[in-house]
């Protein structure tokens, strides 16, 4: 067995951008891969991308440094790394990062707050996907004076798409007669599902910002600004996806 930063081909192919996994799969079946001189075929080889020289077509590739961003996106904003409409991005926020990045999740164009940002696939998977719970936690502002009743059926869940969510979190911040602060946290990430449950329940919102992710929040960090996250932090992610820290 092969000792130190191990990983499969495949996987390296893709980490250093050279394409999707799926892709990377393709292009060793087809003897477009060499490892230290030699042709690779079978897809379950493992390599250690610190000391073998990998090739594809004969041009050397090195994996990138990964990166894990937090951003404190301001409205106005698309959640891409490109936008077909010609409208700003996420990525026109962080001009000088040279990695090939991309939005962890989504924040829709007029909603404000945390959003996290990685050229890691597999740790976006691990923030992202419904099973690994991890959780986000909202301020909306919507219309009207929120009442008790709705916040019981936020608490328990929605049905959405024929489905109930999972049940929320809810605090009513503040309020006047005429809109409502409202705090929600949720487990899952379905499109537009904080909108959708609070329209659902008759209050719906004007005004969405995303002000925790798990542990992570912002921290009097501008609009528009970013900052990289700790090893640690990113350690701590991905042991609470696994369910490894309570």
């Amino acid at each position: 067995m092969r000792e130190g930063n191990t990983t499969r081909l495949a996987k390296a192919l893709a980490q250093a951008g050279i394409s999707s996994r799926r892709k990377a799969e393709e292009m060793i079946i087809q003897g477009l891969v060499m490892v230290n001189g030699q042709v690779v075929k079978e897809l379950g080889t493992i390599i250690n991308p610190d000391i073998d020289t990998i090739t594809v077509g004969g041009n050397p590739i090195k994996a990138e440094k990964r990166i894990y961003l937090l951003l404190n996106k301001p409205a106005g904003f698309i959640s891409s790394v490109k936008d077909t409409h010609g409208r700003k991005t996420v990525l026109d926020l962080i001009p000088d990062v040279k990695e090939r990045i991309f939005p962890v999740g989504r924040l829709d164009y007029d909603s404000r707050g945390l959003l996290l940002l990685t050229n890691d696939g597999e740790f976006a998977n691990l923030i992202t996907h419904p099973r690994y719970e991890i959780s986000k936690e909202y301020e909306v502002w919507c219309k009207g004076r929120i009442s008790d009743d709705a916040i019981m059926k936020l608490e328990k869940g929605i049905i959405l798409d024929g489905e109930v969510t999972a049940p929320a979190r809810v605090r009513l911040l503040r309020h006047t007669s005429a809109k409502s602060l409202v705090s929600i946290q949720i487990r899952e990430g379905r499109k537009h599902q904080v909108k959708r449950m609070m329209e659902s329940v008759g209050f719906p919102v004007f005004e969405l910002k995303r002000v925790k992710l798990a542990f992570l929040e912002l921290n009097g960090l501008p609009e528009g600004r970013f900052r990289h996250l700790t090893s640690r932090e990113v350690e701590l992610l991905m042991k609470q996806a696994w369910g490894k820290i309570s």
